[in-house]
């Protein structure tokens, strides 16, 4: 990760972790993601912005697999959505065939502008919903 993109992604990222994130977490509206920790084992929840369409949840992560969520997703694939106020279980799929900047227009705009403006290196996840 050197240069620029590297040290836009540490910025962005710190700031995620040490201020956005803990504050979005408690936020009843936001929607998180919970994947399960690839070395602790622990749930870990993640504010992410994405859309339900039909049987599964989308969402595209700004730094691709580089994503510490998407590290947990390739250990362990199942993991559980809150949106619309419930929690939902699914299977999280990584889909780098897929056009994220596409995907991106379809997603909540606010979200998607800052996915558009922060990430490096974009990846779509589609989190196929069991219930």
């Amino acid at each position: 990760m050197p240069g620029t993109a590297g040290r836009k992604q540490r910025l962005v990222t710190s700031f995620q972790r040490y201020v956005a994130n803990p504050v979005n977490r408690r936020l009843p509206f936001q929607t998180l993601l919970e994947t399960t920790g690839r070395v602790s084992g622990k749930p870990r929840r993640t504010p992410v912005g994405g859309r339900r369409v039909g049987g599964s949840f989308w969402l595209v992560s700004e730094y691709g697999y580089g994503s510490q969520y998407v590290r947990n997703i390739q250990a362990d694939p199942r993991v559980r959505v809150r949106f619309g106020g419930r929690w939902h279980r699914g299977v999280a799929r990584l889909l780098p065939d897929d056009d994220p900047r596409a995907r991106l227009r379809s997603l909540p705009r606010f979200n998607s502008a800052a996915v558009r403006a922060f990430g490096t290196d974009l990846l779509t996840v589609r989190v196929d919903l069991e219930d």
